[in-house]
C-alpha cells in the first residue's frame, strides 16, 4: 500500500532529509519520501502492517522535528 500525506510545521530541507532516513530505517517501510517544497510524506508499506509502521513513522518525524505534523 503506498498513501501521500501532508505535512505542517516542517522548517526546512535538512530536517525532512533527516526524516526520510529514519522512517526508511522503520522495520516495513518498503519506500518513504519527505518533500519539503510541496509538504507531502509519501509512505509505502505492506498492507498488513501499514498502520503500525505509519505510528513509528509519526514518532519518528515528531522526535526529529517536533513541530511537524503528518495529517492522516
Amino acid at each position: 500500500m503506498k498513501k501521500v500525506f501532508k505535512l505542517t510545521g516542517l522548517d526546512c530541507a535538512n530536517c525532512a532529509a533527516k526524516v526520510q532516513a529514519g522512517i526508511e530505517k522503520i522495520d516495513g517501510v518498503k519506500s518513504a519520501s519527505v518533500n519539503f517544497i510541496t509538504q507531502r510524506f509519501v509512505l509505502e508499506a505492506e498492507d498488513d502492517v501499514f498502520d503500525g509502521v505509519f505510528e513509528q513513522a509519526v514518532k519518528v518525524c515528531r522526535k526529529i522535528e517536533p513541530e511537524c505534523e503528518i495529517e492522516r
